[in-house]
């Protein structure tokens, strides 16, 4: 509505004026702030409305309750909740980036990113929130990676960024203590890494 009464107001203005040079260029300059000041007022959603956003995505596991189940401490713990969960199949991890985590002070000291391999550490940590709590295995347990097959990573993650993670259990041998999952993390929507085969070892 403002942006649409500036420009009427600036059309009328100029309009009824034969020669521009009669208006001045501080009028002019003053209009044109104005519509811009406008625009911006008119996409500004403030606080509340952004944080609406995620109003619906509810905590399955706290960071607290991560800690009872993964044997991972600071500053390893890459998991800082669950909102969604299936017993036994999959599940949905949030690991929030911040420019405090100590990787950034070495990778890269002027332009920080979040390393790959961590990526993938916090993807394993998510199965293995899954794996401890199935049959066969004690929360607190160890899984030890065997295994890691087509990681592809499709952009950078950097501080700042929410890294929404999913899992899913593609198999479980209790006895063996062996289990495999796929694996993957977006970014404001679009995909940052995916994982097509990690395996883990229960240790014995």
């Amino acid at each position: 509505m403002k942006i649409a009464i500036i420009t009427t107001l600036f059309s009328a203005a100029t309009a009824f004026v034969a020669p521009s040079s009669q208006i001045s260029r501080t009028q002019t300059t003053f209009l044109h702030e104005a519509a811009e000041e406008a625009e911006t007022e008119s996409t500004y959603q403030g606080s509340a409305a952004i944080s609406a956003l995620t109003s619906g995505v509810k905590t399955v596991f706290s960071s607290e309750e991560i800690s009872k189940i993964l044997p991972h401490r600071y500053p390893f713990l890459l998991v800082d909740k669950v909102v969604e969960y299936e017993a036994g199949k999959r599940a949905v991890g949030i690991k929030s980036v911040t420019a405090n985590e100590p990787q950034f002070t070495g990778h890269f000291p002027d332009r920080p990113i979040m390393p790959g391999v961590l990526q993938v550490e916090a993807l394993a940590q998510l199965a293995g929130i899954v794996c401890l709590q199935m049959e066969g295995a004690a929360p607190g347990s160890v899984f030890f990676f065997a295994g890691v097959d087509g990681v592809k990573w499709k952009k950078p993650v950097v501080p700042g960024d929410t890294l929404v993670m999913e899992v899913e259990i593609i198999k479980w041998r209790a006895k063996m203590g062996i289990a495999k999952a796929t694996g993957r993390a977006y970014v404001d929507g679009k995909l940052a890494v995916e994982v097509q085969g990690m395996t883990f070892a229960l240790a014995k």
